[in-house]
């Protein structure tokens, strides 16, 4: 069971980008703004891809599949699911695959699930990885576990400082009133 619901789960998403791309992405003009991705993230993914293969059979002692891990897991993965393809919907055309990248008279989102989360695609994702760990196990889905942070943490601060320079006091409003990721996660600072 863990692995059709992972497989639909996973699939349905993928279809919906497909279908996204052919449906918005004609005749959209994109703007590239920014630096492209740092090598330093692609080398740390290929680095651990290969950590990981060299000790897989170490890795893979890290697996239960006890059912109070398993439910959990799969209903985070369900939510996820939903919320990942909502939040690309509610995107619409306004979605790249680069995070340097607007779209001609790009819009900001605040509405739907930009109100509960300002990257609502990557915490969606981020779900569906910690459902897919919890359910299929975390020696069988590492590599994907770590791939993930490292996609979270590279391509976020880019979007965060493309936003900010595009609508500065929308944006700061914005940043203010609801979190980066998490949602219901309020991390207090003090303004300086």
């Amino acid at each position: 069971m863990a692995t059709i619901a992972t497989s639909a789960c996973w699939g349905l998403v993928v279809l919906t980008w497909i279908a996204g791309a052919l449906y918005w992405g004609r005749g959209s003009q994109r703007s590239r703004q920014g630096r492209a991705r740092p090598l330093w993230a692609i080398v740390l993914v290929v680095a651990v891809v290969v950590a990981l293969r060299l000790s897989w059979h170490d890795v893979g002692r890290l697996t239960d599949h006890s059912k109070w891990i398993e439910l959990p897991g799969l209903v985070l993965l369900l939510v996820s699911t939903a919320f990942t393809i909502w939040a690309r919907i509610r995107l619409g055309r306004m979605w790249s695959a680069s995070p340097n990248m607007l779209q001609a008279a790009h819009e900001l989102r605040t509405d739907g699930p930009y109100a509960i989360t300002r990257h609502p695609i990557y915490t969606g994702i981020l779900g569906m990885v910690v459902g897919t760990v919890l359910l299929n196990g975390l020696g069988s889905t590492l590599a994907a576990l770590l791939f993930s942070a490292v996609f979270l943490a590279t391509r976020i601060p880019v979007e965060e400082r493309l936003m900010t320079r595009t609508f500065p006091e929308e944006y700061g409003c914005y940043r203010k009133r609801v979190p980066l990721l998490v949602p219901g996660l309020r991390l207090h600072r003090r303004e300086h």
